[in-house]
C-alpha cells in the first residue's frame, strides 16, 4: 500500500485551513478490510451515518478481493488498494485505520498530509520515536489531529467514576490495581506479525493491557516511576507474554499492574481504593454501567453512597461512543481526547515498563527521549530481547 509523500494532494495539512464541517456530513474512508474495520469501525461509522454526521466513502486494502468484497457487502462506493490514490481522490475528512501496528505511522501521516482526521486502532505506533514523528504532522490550529482508539476511555461508566475521582468525592485515591489477563494459545500467534517486536510492537503490555493502562491513566492522572518485571513463559516468540510493574503516580497513588496472554480465567479489571470508598470495574473486552461497583467505606453516610453509584443513563464503552466525541471535536477544530500528549501517556508508560523489565531499574516519567535506546525500539536491544540480526545485514549471525 503507498504511501509516499508525492502521491498525495499538494494541498497539505500545513496550508490546508480547518473545515467546520457545518452543514454537511463528515466523508470518512477506512484502511485496512480485516476483523477489527468490519467489526468495530465500519458499524460505527455506520451508526453515524445514519444519524446523518458521516460518510463512508471508500476503503482501501492491500488484498483487492477482500477490500471489493467488503465494499459490496457494506455499501461503500469506493474500493482502493493505494492509499496515497484514495486520499487524492476521494479527500476524505476522517480516516480511520484497522491495520496491524508496523503500519500506523506510515499511514497516519499519509492521511494528515493529505488533510485528514485519523482514528487509529491502538497500539497507535511502535515506539516514542514513531508517535512524536506522527505528532509533528499534525495541525496547529483546529486539525487535522490523530486520535488513538481507547474506547474503555469513553461511555457512562468511566465518564462518571472520573468525574467522582477528580473531584475526591470518595477522598484522596490511594491504591490501585489493574488486571488485563487474557488466554491466547499457539495459533494466535501463528499470525506471521504477532509476537514480533517489529511488526506487533510488543507483547501483551502493548498489544492487550494498553486499553486497561490507558483507563487507568485516564482515571488517576500522570504517573511519576515504574518498576517492572517480563516473562517468556510459555510461547516462543520474541516479545514477552507476561509483564508486573509497580506504578507511582503523581498524586503519590500506587498501583500494581499484571498483562497476560497466560489466563484461562479471563479478565480485564480495574481497582481504585480511595480513603471513603472502592470503586472497581470488572469486564473483559467492553464495559457498562453494571460493571462498576462502588463499596463504601463503613461510615460513609448512605446518602452519600447512593450518588456515587448514580451512574445515570448507561452508555457502554465502544467504538461508537468514541467517535461521537471524535466527531464532536472535528466540528468544533478542536484537538479530541486520546491525541497528542494526552494520547502519548499510555505509550510512554508501557515504553518505561519494558525499559525497567529489561534494564532491572526504576525508570520515571519523561526519562526516556531521543538518544535513549528505548526510544526508538521498546526492546531496546536488551540481551534475550532483542531480535537476532540476520545475516545479511552483518554477515555473520548473532543470537538474540
Amino acid at each position: 500500500m503507498s504511501t509516499s509523500r508525492t502521491a498525495t494532494s499538494p494541498e497539505t495539512s500545513a496550508n490546508r485551513p480547518a473545515a467546520p464541517y457545518d452543514g454537511r456530513r463528515i466523508r470518512a474512508a477506512l484502511i485496512g478490510a480485516g476483523a477489527i474495520a468490519r467489526g468495530s469501525h465500519y458499524p460505527a461509522l455506520a451508526q453515524l451515518a445514519e444519524e446523518g454526521e458521516t460518510e463512508i466513502v471508500a476503503a482501501v486494502d492491500i488484498a483487492e478481493g477482500a477490500v471489493r468484497e467488503f465494499c459490496a457487502e457494506a455499501g461503500i462506493p469506493h474500493a482502493y488498494t493505494d492509499l496515497d490514490r484514495m486520499l487524492e481522490e476521494q479527500r476524505p475528512d476522517l480516516v480511520a485505520i484497522c491495520t496491524p501496528p508496523t503500519l500506523h505511522r506510515e499511514q497516519t501521516v499519509a492521511a494528515l498530509r493529505a488533510g485528514a482526521w485519523v482514528w487509529c486502532e491502538k497500539p497507535p505506533v511502535p515506539t516514542l520515536a514513531d508517535f512524536d514523528t506522527v505528532e509533528a504532522e499534525e495541525g496547529t490550529d483546529g486539525g487535522p489531529y490523530a486520535a488513538i482508539v481507547f474506547q474503555h476511555r469513553f461511555g457512562s461508566g468511566a465518564r462518571h467514576v472520573r468525574r467522582l475521582l477528580a473531584e475526591e468525592a470518595m477522598g484522596r485515591p490511594l491504591v490501585a490495581h489493574c488486571q488485563t489477563t487474557w488466554y491466547r494459545n499457539a495459533d494466535y500467534y501463528a499470525v506471521p506479525w504477532r509476537g514480533r517486536w517489529a511488526t506487533e510492537g510488543g507483547g501483551p503490555a502493548m498489544g492487550h493491557g494498553i486499553h486497561q493502562m490507558d483507563l487507568l491513566l485516564d482515571l488517576l492522572g500522570p504517573w511519576s516511576e515504574v518498576r517492572a518485571m517480563a516473562g517468556r513463559l510459555v510461547h516462543d516468540v520474541e516479545t514477552e507474554d507476561v509483564s508486573t510493574a509497580l506504578v507511582r503516580f503523581a498524586s503519590g497513588a500506587m498501583a500494581t499492574v499484571v498483562n497476560s496472554v497466560l489466563s484461562p480465567d479471563e479478565v480485564s479489571r480495574i481497582r481504585i481504593d480511595c480513603a471513603r470508598a472502592t470503586v472497581e470495574l470488572t469486564h473483559l473486552y467492553g464495559h457498562s454501567n453494571d460493571n462498576w461497583r462502588i463499596t463504601p467505606a463503613p461510615d460513609v453516610p448512605d446518602a452519600d453512597a447512593a450518588a456515587w453509584r448514580d451512574f445515570g443513563a448507561d452508555v457502554p464503552s465502544s467504538h461508537l461512543a468514541q467517535l461521537r466525541e471524535l466527531v464532536a471535536s472535528m466540528r468544533a477544530g478542536e484537538r479530541p481526547r486520546s491525541s497528542g500528549a494526552d494520547g502519548r501517556t499510555s505509550l510512554e508508560l508501557i515504553t518505561a515498563l519494558y525499559k525497567s523489565a529489561f534494564t532491572d531499574t526504576t525508570v520515571r516519567a519523561g526519562e526516556i527521549g531521543p538518544g535513549d535506546a528505548y526510544y526508538t525500539a521498546l526492546h531496546g536491544g536488551a540481551p534475550g530481547w532483542a531480535p537476532a540480526v540476520s545475516e545479511v545485514s552483518v554477515g555473520k549471525e548473532v543470537p538474540a
